[in-house]
């Protein structure tokens, strides 16, 4: 049984926030370490043919806005909800004028839409997803010399042959939504969230709505490892469990444990993936964390008006540097050293995952469109209450932030 819970931090009550896979390293120490090598042993045995493999992988679709359907328990009543579902007095929408009374423009089309056309499909319980296309969204576009309808929710455009029997069925729909998360329980307030559980095999199908489920489905046969990649992936994970085994406990805890470095730590990582750059070089990623965390709270300080104000923050900063004293330096190294082996493998189970064929997935230029990957992928335990993000936050990164890509909401 994998277990994930310690590293998985509760958000808007029943609504769980998922962590990256790698960041699950720094974040967990030790036995958050030792939950991503479970995770990535059992995505090899999956990958490798073993239907038994004790987990299953859904696919991060990049629709926009997040939604909520379902029967509230407290009066019986349909309703949607964009957040603040499992807020102690939630926030729904039941008809058209409260999301008049709170949504306007684009959202507030979007919501009445889904009211009105998913209430018709039968859901039970609450279920969580991702807005893919209103029908005013569709477009028809010629790609490679053959028509697509399109829909382009975010960053990501996905097609579909127009002449297909799916490509029909999203032009003729009015709504469409991928489902990832089912909630159960006798009230809003204590209900519980569910992954990978396959959704719109249980609801209605109604010619207005065009819903699918999340999981990830490889009816192909393509996403599966030969005999020489299973057997270089199976080395991959032994030389990095040798390197987990002689790191210092006391310092990969360390960055889990201290508040203070833990966030600036996240903080740094995720600035140099949108600056395009993995930790790479161990040692010089680690001069730069370092000067990060003593400018961060020079600025800080500096910004405080008073001597007290001023001693508070150079405190966080002694308790954020505290680790990295010239003793531990060879021990700091190693522990990146690690984030950087597991990071490849999952780079290994990445592109092995995109080669299925699907819906395809472009990215926009002035200049037309370019092939891109999934945003990324979700390994859930065979429980279905724990959860890590497998992305290419570089990719993604570089899609969702540069000028380069066309989003779906610059017109």
């Amino acid at each position: 049984m994998i277990r994930f819970k310690t590293y998985l931090e509760e958000a808007a009550g029943a609504n769980l926030h998922m962590t990256h896979l790698e960041d699950a390293v720094l974040d967990g120490g030790v036995n958050g370490t030792r939950n991503v090598f479970q995770y990535l042993q059992a995505l090899r045995d999956m990958l490798g043919g073993n239907t038994k493999a004790p987990v299953k992988i859904s696919v991060k679709w990049d629709g926009a806005p997040a939604i909520f359907a379902g029967t509230d328990p407290s009066d019986g009543k349909f309703f949607v909800a964009k957040k603040g579902v499992f807020n102690k007095t939630p926030l729904l929408y039941k008809t058209n004028a409260e999301i008049d009374n709170d949504l306007s423009g684009d959202l507030n089309t979007k919501f009445k839409i889904a009211l009105s056309e998913l209430s018709k499909i039968g859901i039970e319980g609450v279920v969580q997803g991702d807005f893919l296309y209103s029908k005013s969204d569709l477009k028809t576009e010629s790609i490679d010399g053959e028509p697509h309808v399109t829909f382009h929710p975010n960053t990501i455009v996905y097609a579909v042959p127009k002449s297909s029997d799916l490509g029909k069925k999203i032009s003729d729909s009015e709504i469409g939504v991928v489902w990832h998360t089912t909630y159960g329980g006798a009230s809003l307030e204590t209900m519980s969230a569910s992954f990978g559980k396959a959704i719109s095999t249980k609801l209605k199908d109604v010619k207005s709505v065009w819903h699918v489920d999340a999981t990830f489905k490889d009816i192909s046969g393509t996403a599966t490892f030969t005999s020489a990649e299973n057997k270089a992936i199976t080395q991959m994970l032994s030389d990095a469990g040798r390197l987990f085994r002689t790191i210092d406990a006391k310092i990969l805890n360390e960055f889990g444990k201290n508040e203070e470095l833990n966030a600036r730590l996240n903080t740094y990582i995720n600035s140099k993936i949108r600056e395009g750059q993995r930790v790479g070089a161990i040692r010089p990623f680690v001069a730069g964390l370092q000067k990060y965390i003593q400018d961060y709270y020079k600025k800080q300080a500096g910004a405080r008006k008073t001597a007290a104000g001023k001693k508070v923050q150079m405190d966080k900063a002694r308790a954020a540097l505290a680790v990295f004293q010239s003793k531990n330096m060879k021990k700091i190294i190693d522990v990146f050293t690690l984030y950087d082996k597991l990071v490849d493998i999952k780079y290994v189970v990445i592109a092995k995952l995109n080669k299925v064929e699907g819906i395809r997935t472009l990215l926009k230029t002035k200049d037309g469109y370019e092939v891109t990957g999934q945003e990324g992928f979700v390994a859930i335990d065979q429980y279905g209450t724990n959860a890590l993000k497998i992305v290419d936050r570089l990719e993604f990164s570089k899609a969702n932030f540069s000028p380069e890509y066309i989003k779906g909401w610059q017109k």
